[in-house]
């Protein structure tokens, strides 16, 4: 009859078999992806003849300096004014209607052209004239909405 196995032996790998099969991993994997490496070694090498690895070099030992010059920077009062008037005007414009926001600007588009022509003209307006164009539906519209606008602003003022 066989004898019972009491001992178990296991197959402990030394750090010199350890390294020859992660260089025969790693041969397999550079066969294998012979023209992706090709084509980077390309890139990298038409970076260091413009100089761009040596500069990306200075400025990774340099990292220090650079980030404080940039939080310097940011953290002047101009810099976080202008954060601030973006964030506040973000918060305004997620409040208005995307569908008014459009026509309104058309709008502005519209008359700037029209305003543009014109000025082109070089004609002269009096106070007949005036005062006749605000018979004017378009013109009496737009009156409105700016007398209206207007209150609405002062309104919101006063708060």
């Amino acid at each position: 009859m066989a004898q019972p196995i009491t001992v178990v032996k296991k197959n402990v790998k030394t750090e010199e078999q350890i390294q020859k099969e992660k260089l025969a991993e790693l041969q397999k994997a550079l066969a294998e992806k012979d023209a992706a490496l090709t084509k980077a070694l390309d890139f990298i090498g038409e970076l260091d003849k413009i100089g761009a690895l040596e500069a990306a070099n200075a400025m990774l030992e340099a990292k220090d300096k650079i980030a404080s010059i940039a939080l310097g920077q940011a953290s002047r009062e101009p810099v976080t004014n202008m954060i601030n008037n973006v964030m506040g005007a973000a918060g305004v414009l997620t409040k208005m209607d995307p569908e008014a926001t459009t026509k309104l600007l058309d709008s502005v588009v519209s008359g700037l052209k029209q305003g543009e022509t014109f000025v082109e003209s070089e004609q002269k307006i009096g106070a007949f004239d005036l005062v006749k164009s605000l018979k004017d539906p378009d013109i009496n519209r737009a009156i409105g909405f700016g007398l209206h606008f207007l209150k609405g602003m002062g309104q919101e003022l006063k708060k």
